[in-house]
């Protein structure tokens, strides 16, 4: 199939589909037929479904999933904002890893040692508020690498990313505290490096043949950014959040798939958020981009794909939103719902959606664990030990059947 065709029917599949899909897709049955495909332009068939850890990527292939397209607060629909890509060298990266998004990168049933690279566009709680769990929580889940982090500076060092993690860290010391000397803790260390936030298409990542670059982004304050991967000739770029902006205009023109806010109409803001209309109109306009003013964007960079999100994607949204974009924009377009698949080759852009296992376990670790590292564990007070009802007549047979399962001689703590 070419890839003029593939789009036109991603088109005709995303106005019917994105608002509702997600009606169906626990049980891989097709969408509800609801308001959202009666007003569309054309009926939707159904979207082919995306069954994760099954299906390796190809080597000319990038996959990008969406696993965070929502608003600043997470619902169960849609989480903040997440991306994960995905490479046919291997390379797996997040760009933001915002409130609500960690439970859709698990049903992605990849190893959490392949979890390492995380780009943050600014540093906002929907951008990056599943950092901790997935930080610390990753340790318990068998990622032993450090994870490492790349965001930008702020207008001074306390509003940079370097500033943030240190204070991170602070915040979760007893939570670190007491887990070193319990399990194989090498996955807590954390790797950041800060870059400036005034670099224009600036190299931030290089290596195994994919470049990252950054490029200012207008949003807050001082310190947000965009991003642009390229690798094997393929051109991904992803806004984080911004309103229009001309390093955007001039530095992602041509993407083979470009991720950009499109944030709910102002009328919507008053009407469903409850702001005032001059609230609605700053943030709608000059704090986030409108549907309009991402069609007109679109148009200026012309992607091979535009995909819209930052929005409550509903039956009742979706086609206000589309309905705007259109008035400026006429190309492939995709708004998207959290579980989103796009599969992207030179010849090729398709998009399926996700199945979710809601019973979903980690992968096995990727190497060799190493014993806990018991010099780092921190006692408990005579007052504390104090406490214990040490029931060795229950804990004592769960020790042996351990023991005589793997060989081990271990004994309980507390006696």
């Amino acid at each position: 199939m070419s890839s003029g065709r593939s789009i036109v029917v991603l088109v005709i599949l995303t106005i019917a589909v994105a608002g509702g899909y997600a009606w169906g897709r626990s049980d891989e049955q097709a969408g509800r037929e609801d308001a959202l495909t009666e007003t569309a332009s054309a009926k939707a068939p159904e979207l082919d479904v995306y069954y994760p850890g099954t299906e390796p990527v190809a080597k000319d292939e990038m996959r990008v999933v969406a696993l965070g397209t929502g608003m600043p607060s997470p619902r169960p629909k849609q989480a903040a904002a997440c991306w994960l890509v995905e490479l046919g060298n291997g390379d797996k990266f997040l760009f933001d890893i915002g409130a609500g998004c960690h439970e859709r990168l698990a049903a992605q049933k990849i190893p959490y040692d392949l979890l390492d690279k995380v780009f943050f566009g600014h540093l906002h709680v929907d951008h990056m508020g599943d950092l901790p769990t997935f930080w610390l929580g990753g340790t318990t889940m068998n990622r032993l690498t450090p994870l490492r982090i790349w965001g930008p500076s702020g207008a001074t060092p306390e509003y940079g990313t370097a500033h943030a993690m240190k204070l991170m860290e602070q915040m979760y010391v007893w939570d670190i505290g007491t887990r070193g000397g319990v399990i194989d803790f090498r996955g807590a260390q954390l790797d950041v490096t800060e870059f400036p936030f005034d670099g224009v298409n600036e190299v931030i990542f290089e290596e195994n043949g994919v470049t990252i670059r950054s490029i200012p982004a207008v949003h807050g304050l001082d310190g947000a950014v965009s991003f642009i991967l390229e690798w094997n000739g393929l051109k991904f770029a992803y806004s984080s959040d911004t309103i229009p902006n001309k390093w955007w205009i001039e530095h992602t023109k041509g993407a083979d798939i470009a991720i950009h806010e499109c944030f709910l109409p102002s009328t919507l803001l008053v009407t469903k958020q409850g702001f005032a209309p001059l609230e609605a109109l700053n943030v709608g306009t000059q704090g986030h981009t409108s549907p309009e003013q991402f069609g007109k964007v679109m148009s200026m960079t012309e992607p091979r794909l535009a995909v819209g999100y930052h929005f409550f994607n509903d039956f009742d949204t979706q086609p206000e939103v589309m309905r705007r974009v259109r008035k400026t924009y006429d190309g492939p377009l995709a708004l998207a719902l959290d579980y989103m698949v796009f599969n992207v080759t030179k010849d090729d852009v398709s998009v399926r959606m996700s199945a979710v296992d809601d019973e979903i376990w980690p992968s096995p670790a990727m190497r060799k664990k190493n014993a806990p590292d018991t010099s780092k564990a921190i006692p408990f007070s005579d007052f504390t030990k104090s406490g214990v009802v040490p029931l060795p007549e229950v804990v004592k047979p769960i020790y042996e059947e351990i023991n005589e399962t793997y060989g081990t001689d271990y004994e309980p703590v507390f006696k």
